[in-house]
């Protein structure tokens, strides 16, 4: 508690100190009209985290012919999963839910001394906004956790730099600490076994194939030192161990390529075409990467990748939904936050 026998009477009104906990997501556009997709996609690829090409190159192609063109594309897209009931994204649903089960289970061990709410890298509620709400409502430390269980450039650190430009504008910084990646978290790959083993009770019937579908990065990334590629791969192996299936059932792939270059390997969609051409006719996708449902697998996975392979000859195509708001996950992220409060506050 702040001490406030001395302040004189004019002093500002300083509230109860608390602890915050903003947990951040990759973003939404608003609507999926072609002005508010133009808007995030514009944010989005404009990110030299995500895009690194040189400004003076990339940025008249992508204001130019990319963005007068993709906006009615991921317009559709984004139509076709839409959540017309609330007017909003699945992921944004979703998070929403996430952080309302996430705030309750931190309630309970620490009661109204912390303060929990979620940000976007991308698109509404941003970072920034939540950052200057939370040292309003009086958080003097903020734990930032994005929800990005392997680490990458593109992902994890945009949204750390993005938590860190918001707290440059602060006059009273909050002391503040970054939740490290989580991809080897027991209580994670417990979450993503369980997922598993609810959709498939017995081996019986288990698919061919549990097909670990990572979004994408390019090649050279890795050899820049990026360590996504090695987190997904073990991410996988702890998986299959796990559910004590044979290796070859279980499986690593990357999705979504973006431009001409070459993206780590084997791409989702071609290995599961190369799958049913081999004979596998039952196959599961699972999407570690991403902890909630979004464009990305709603539509990718479930109608391109699953086209791809139905037309190759599969026959069976499941695609295991994220772990998104499912107990589990939520009691794993609260999990992850108290052990990265120690020092700051503890359960009462």
């Amino acid at each position: 508690m702040r001490d406030t026998t001395h302040m004189p009477a004019d002093h500002p009104t300083i509230p109860a100190e608390k602890v915050g906990v903003l947990i951040a997501n990759l973003g939404t556009p608003d609507n999926y009209d072609y002005w508010s997709m133009r808007r995030y996609l514009s944010e989005f690829l404009s990110d030299q985290r995500v895009i690194d090409y040189p400004k003076w190159k990339w940025q008249p192609l992508l204001q130019g012919i990319i963005l007068s063109i993709r906006p009615f594309r991921s317009g559709a897209n984004y139509k076709s999963i839409w959540n017309h009931a609330l007017g909003e994204s699945p992921l944004m649903t979703i998070t929403k839910a996430q952080t309302a089960k996430l705030r309750g289970a931190l309630e309970a061990r620490f009661g109204d001394r912390v303060m929990v709410d979620f940000a976007m890298r991308y698109g509404n509620p941003s970072t920034q906004s939540k950052v200057a709400e939370m040292v309003k409502a009086g958080c003097t430390k903020i734990l930032f956790f994005p929800l990005y269980p392997q680490y990458s450039g593109p992902t994890t650190a945009t949204a750390n730099d993005a938590f860190f430009r918001a707290l440059m504008e602060q006059t009273w910084q909050p002391a503040a600490r970054t939740v490290p990646a989580y991809f080897d978290q027991a209580s994670y790959i417990e979450a993503l076994a369980q997922s598993v083993e609810r959709a498939y009770p017995s081996e019986a019937q288990a698919p061919d194939v549990l097909v670990c579908s990572y979004h994408g990065v390019p090649q050279r990334y890795l050899m820049q030192g990026d360590p996504y590629h090695c987190h997904c791969q073990k991410t996988t192996r702890l998986l299959r161990e796990r559910l004590g299936w044979a290796q070859d059932r279980v499986i690593t792939t990357f999705q979504s390529k973006f431009g001409p270059e070459e993206w780590l390997k084997p791409y989702t969609v071609k290995e599961v075409a190369r799958l049913a051409e081999t004979g596998k006719k039952t196959i599961a996708v699972i999407a570690p990467a991403f902890s909630s449902d979004c464009i990305e697998t709603l539509e990718e996975i479930n109608e391109e990748i699953q086209e791809s392979f139905t037309h190759a000859g599969g026959e069976n195509f499941t695609y295991l939904p994220c772990l998104n708001d499912d107990d589990a996950h939520v009691a794993m992220m609260a999990e992850v936050v108290e052990d990265n409060l120690k020092g700051w506050i503890e359960a009462e």
